[in-house]
Formats: structure tokens, C-alpha cells, sequence
């Protein structure tokens, strides 16, 4: 029985409650200037507000590890020195407010150089802030255009890459990192024979498939502190294997219990379970849609698993920890649509809020 307002010990990283706000894309900071993808007077206010909110965690949206990493023009990025100074202030003021800060590390692969999605989130040429596309295989994204196949030399750098950026996020004062694996993105892509077609040795067998993955993971660990936790964000399913007849050909639960296991192995502290993003296709609606596989995995897994998705009802949030189907959630668009959601539910469920001593009169 786990109450959603007991702190999580994870390394030697204490984080003060289990709701945590999960990273979400605002498109937001500079396309160009000498401080292109760093984050601006909205990121401050945005991340603040949340943590000021009651939020134990705070995640900051996917960053890209290099300028084509980015998923559009108008994400962050952690690329070069400037940007990582940028960022401390982003952490000054989450850890201020009194939650943990950390920052999910990405590149979106087949998936980037895009719009912002309000402005139709097409695929952009490069006189439109876009640029050309890489990924495991010459397969495009639906409605995208092919991505040029990379090379193990490719390979080798974006591992690096994330390296790197992991290392400037440790400078920039960030106590946890989250590797993205999920949403389609380019370790997604590699993971998913939907999207890797080939027959070396990162492609073939679910091993091949995983290897830069873990790679991943062993680059990013070995700048990373021991005492600090590493998570991992990974689509559970690409909601194909519901169809027998492509069960093999597609990312399912059971090849993200044997990822999560070895990355575990590899110093993944924390599996944050997502889903989909890989191929448009329908998702079901129940609220359970999502939190059921991370129930799966944390059945499965030897590590703490946090549950994502349609999570906005503070009874719901305090049955997925106390019946333990998850070790910590993370809240996606409650926490847009109100800054305060972790210490609302906590007044709902009738534990202590974590108001900032200058909120303190308004309780």
C-alpha cells in the first residue's frame, strides 16, 4: 500500500511525493541565435509553477542531444555549454520550489524537423527551420519522408551525444535523467521491427534491435553519478500486437519486460511506462489503457515503474499506488490545465498539501 504523498528513495535521491509531472513538448524555445533550443522566460515560469504546484518531481520536456535530435526547431536542447547555463536557473528555481528536477535526454529520429503541432505539425524543408531526417532503416513515418539509414558511425555519435548532454544536464544542477525510448522516436524506431529493417548487428533479433538502447544507457551511466537515478521512458506496446497476425512484427509488452530487465541491469533506476507514437493507429479509450501495462511491467521487472496517461482524477492517481500498480505516477495534461493538481488531490484525498511558505494563508 503505497500513499501518493510518501516520498520515493531512489539511489540517494529522495523525492518528496509520488505525482510527478511528466514531460510535455510546449515548442517554446528559440529556432535560431546564439541560444537556439535553450530555455526562455516561459520554460522558467511553466516548470516553476508546477513545482511551486506540489508536483514531487518536475521532468522537463523532451531535449534534444543535438540540433537534428530536436523533434521541431522549438524544442530545448542541451547540445553546447550555453544552453546547460541557461538551464540552471530552470533548476534553481524547481529545486527552490522544493521538487526534484530532471530532464528527459532525446532525439526524434524519422520523427523530427516538424511544426509546432498547433500549426498542423507537418514535416518541414530545411528553408522552413527543418532539416533532413535519420533512422535505423529507410522506413518513413506515415505522411513523412524517409529518413537516410544510419550508419554504425551515426550510431556511435548520437550514443555520445546523449552522453554528453547527460553530463551538461549534471552541470546545469538536474538530479535525474530520463532516457527517451518511447513515442516513436528514434531509440523507439531501432527497438520496433516496424521501423528497423536491418541486418547487422543493431537490427535483426530483439537483442540487435536493443543494443543501442543499452548503449545508450551505458554511455549516459558512465557520466552520471552513482548516487543519482537514471530512469527510462518506454512505449509498452506499439498497439499492433492486438492483431495476431502481427504480433512478431511489431514492439510489444513482453519485448519491454526484456528491455526493462536488461536496462536495469545496465543502472535504469525507474521505467516510466508510455505507449504508441511508432505508426498512427487507433488506442483505446479506457482509462486503464495505459496504467494496465505498467502494472505488467512492474509485475515482471526487478525496479520501480511509473504510470503515465489519463491520470486526472486524484481517487484514480491514489487506487493505481495504493493497490500497487505503480511506485509513482506521472501527470501529463491535469498538470497543464491547473499548475496546483498534486496539492489539489492532496486536499481532495485529505493529506497534507505542499504549499510554499508564501501560499501558506490561502489553505
Amino acid at each position: 500500500m503505497t500513499n501518493p504523498f510518501a516520498a520515493l528513495e531512489l539511489r540517494s535521491l529522495r523525492i518528496p511525493n509520488r505525482l510527478w509531472m511528466s514531460p510535455m513538448c510546449t515548442y517554446s524555445a528559440a529556432p535560431e541565435g546564439k541560444l537556439v533550443g535553450a530555455p526562455t522566460d516561459f520554460h522558467l515560469a511553466h516548470y516553476a509553477a508546477r513545482a511551486a504546484g506540489g508536483a514531487g518531481l518536475v521532468m522537463v520536456e523532451a531535449t534534444g542531444v543535438s540540433p537534428v535530435g530536436r523533434i521541431s526547431a522549438w524544442d530545448l536542447g542541451l547540445w553546447n555549454d550555453d544552453q546547460a547555463q541557461v538551464f540552471g536557473r530552470l533548476t534553481s528555481a524547481i529545486t527552490e520550489a522544493g521538487a526534484v528536477p530532471a530532464i528527459q535526454l532525446a532525439h526524434a529520429g524519422r520523427k523530427a524537423s516538424v511544426d509546432k503541432p498547433w500549426l498542423g505539425g507537418e514535416q518541414l524543408t530545411e528553408d522552413r527551420h527543418g532539416w533532413p531526417t535519420q533512422g535505423p532503416s529507410t522506413v518513413a513515418f506515415p505522411g513523412y519522408s524517409a529518413p537516410s539509414e544510419m550508419s554504425k558511425e551515426d550510431i556511435a555519435s548520437v550514443v555520445q551525444d546523449f552522453a554528453s548532454a547527460a553530463k551538461r544536464a549534471l552541470t546545469a544542477g538536474f538530479k535525474v535523467v530520463e532516457i527517451h525510448a518511447a513515442h516513436g522516436y528514434l531509440l523507439h524506431s531501432f527497438l520496433s521491427p516496424l521501423s528497423n529493417r536491418r541486418t547487422d548487428s543493431y537490427g535483426g533479433d530483439l537483442a540487435g534491435r536493443s543494443r543501442i538502447v543499452i548503449e545508450v544507457i551505458d554511455a549516459v551511466r558512465s557520466v552520471w553519478p552513482p548516487s543519482l537515478p537514471v530512469f527510462l521512458r518506454v512505449s509498452t506496446t506499439d498497439w499492433i500486437d492486438e492483431n495476431p497476425d502481427l504480433q512478431d512484427a511489431s514492439w510489444t509488452i513482453r519485448d519491454t519486460i526484456e528491455l526493462s530487465r536488461a536496462a536495469t541491469k545496465h543502472g535504469v533506476d525507474l521505467i516510466d511506462a508510455s505507449s504508441g507514437g511508432l505508426v498512427p493507429t487507433p488506442i483505446p479509450r479506457d482509462r486503464d489503457y495505459q496504467t494496465r501495462y505498467a502494472q505488467q511491467l512492474r509485475s515482471n521487472v526487478d525496479a520501480p515503474v511509473a504510470a503515465v496517461g489519463r491520470i486526472d482524477d486524484p481517487s484514480w492517481a491514489a487506487e493505481l499506488l495504493e493497490h500497487g500498480h505503480a511506485d509513482a505516477l506521472f501527470i501529463g495534461r491535469a498538470l497543464l490545465r491547473d499548475a496546483s493538481w498534486p496539492n489539489n488531490a492532496a486536499s481532495a484525498l485529505g493529506s497534507d498539501a505542499r504549499y510554499l511558505e508564501q501560499y501558506s494563508y490561502a489553505v
